[in-house]
């Protein structure tokens, strides 16, 4: 009924991906090559992107996904705060199945705007009967839970706000915290309460996540899992583009992890509770919403999770649970005028790509895509030879003109194609009809958002020595 671990070997090819070449690729069964206009069409199939129409520190964003698993099991959201000026967004990679991404890509951001609301604003509005979706708009959102589910999550959003209006507030960063942790809660209290295949499903399906929180100058990151988010900084002295990791991720290779987990158990189980790289030789995130399978008690595993999904429900060596945590981890940061944008994304894109890649491949996007804008004469009157400078600038930059405008298709099309000698439109061709059983061998599901920021609008905010009252988007 319910997938629980992913396949071994597929991990092992796409931990060795950035080594995978083209030759290995093409020692496959024959594939139909693709030609470039039925691979645009399925690089850019999910783009999306949204301008802000009012001067913030947000100027716009890019979004794209490309699926592996089919449902594709990654989630995005992004919405602007409502009751004051901000922006927030998180990209969500599930795990035995879909439905855990899904469920807390739609339902973080509102705790999460919730939390982040003044307590006097925000009992101002319990008073007026709000609801789950009365403190943020969505920008890409077009479905909603099916009738069933949604009185219950509204029933436990209610409950959580209520909580909220009667403890002090705290900073943002417990904020984030704080809502990571209830909305986990919210999830095995609906599903031990209902005992319904759905609740059910979202509870014991995972789901990683990387969500920002822009207020002002003041940028929160908080992850749980192996997504990334990494910003992309101008160095004013060299003009060069600099990657500043804004997260770490909580997998078999983060030491300190493995040792908090370890820490946590007997010393009996010390050999079994991470092996082969996974939490009970299963998990390969170390901290993850749902997956309460690694979660509930033994009492409540054997009495109420075997009887509905059966024996294989139970991991190996389950004797002292919890084994696992939503708790993120948050990394707070003051915007500069040398930042100028974050890439957030799941590890489909990690798995092919560094940071400092990819904030080079965004850098010279932006600085391609001035090509794509309308000429601007100089300011007062430029003479022939200045116009004549200009026009020989752009023909040169027609060269550099980018195939995809959205940066996040820009960095999926590198990401699949990039060889040493440039894109190898038959290397993605490969990647992208490899038939639906072998797929997730070779990639996972690719999800992105680039968030590009106003310099002229964070120059006058720290003019002016303010970072938070002022528009963030």
């Amino acid at each position: 009924m319910f997938k629980f671990v992913l396949n071994d070997a597929a991990t092992c090819v796409r931990n060795n991906v950035r080594d995978f070449s083209l030759n290995a690729l093409r020692l496959l069964p024959h594939l139909p090559q693709l030609s470039p206009y039925d691979v645009n069409l399925q690089l850019r199939e999910n783009e999306f992107v949204y301008n802000f129409p009012v001067d913030g520190i947000v100027r716009s964003y890019e979004t794209n996904q490309l699926g592996s698993n089919s449902p594709c099991e990654d989630s995005r959201t992004e919405a602007s705060l409502l009751h004051r000026n901000g922006f927030i967004c998180g990209i969500f990679d599930g795990h035995g199945g879909a439905a855990c991404g899904q469920v807390v890509s739609k339902r973080l951001l509102r705790y999460v705007s919730a939390a982040t609301l003044p307590r006097q604003v925000l009992k101002e509005h319990i008073k007026q009967n709000c609801n789950s979706q009365s403190f943020l708009k969505c920008h890409n959102d077009n479905v909603d839970f099916v009738n069933e589910i949604k009185p219950i999550y509204e029933h436990s959003f209610q409950k959580y706000i209520k909580q909220l209006s009667q403890t002090p507030q705290r900073d943002v960063s417990s904020e984030l915290v704080h809502a990571f942790l209830q909305l986990d809660e919210a999830l095995s209290h609906e599903a031990l309460a209902t005992i319904d295949v759905r609740t059910m499903g979202v509870a014991l399906s995972g789901a990683v996540a990387c969500l920002v929180h822009l207020e002002g100058l003041q940028l929160h990151v908080a992850s749980t899992g192996d997504c990334g988010a990494v910003l992309g900084v101008l160095d004013p002295q060299t003009n060069q583009w600099q990657p500043k990791k804004l997260n770490i991720e909580h997998n078999a290779d983060n030491m300190a992890e493995v040792k908090r987990i370890l820490d946590e158990h007997p010393k009996e189980e010390h050999d079994t509770a991470i092996r082969n790289g996974r939490l009970l030789s299963q998990l390969a995130p170390l901290r993850a919403f749902g997956d309460y399978r690694y979660k509930w008690s033994l009492d409540i595993m054997q009495k109420k999770v075997v009887p509905l999904i059966g024996e294989q429900a139970m991991a190996p060596n389950y004797y002292t649970p919890p084994y696992l945590t939503a708790q993120p981890d948050v990394q707070q940061h003051e915007l500069s005028v040398n930042d100028k944008f974050l890439v957030i994304a799941s590890d489909g894109l990690w798995d092919f790509l560094s940071p400092s890649e990819v904030v080079s491949l965004v850098g010279e996007h932006i600085n391609s895509k001035k090509i794509l804008e309308p000429m601007r004469l100089p300011e007062g009157n430029p003479t022939l030879q200045q116009i004549s400078d200009q026009l020989a600038e752009r023909k040169a930059g027609l060269t550099r003109k980018p195939i995809d405008q959205n940066a996040a298709t820009h960095l999926i099309r590198n990401a699949l194609g990039a060889t040493d000698y440039g894109i190898e439109h038959s290397k993605i061709s490969y990647y992208l009809s490899l038939p639906k059983d072998v797929v997730r061998l070779y990639r996972d599901d690719i999800t992105i958002t680039v968030i590009y920021f106003n310099t002229e609008h964070i120059a006058r905010l720290r003019d002016a020595g303010t970072g938070i009252s002022a528009p963030a988007a």
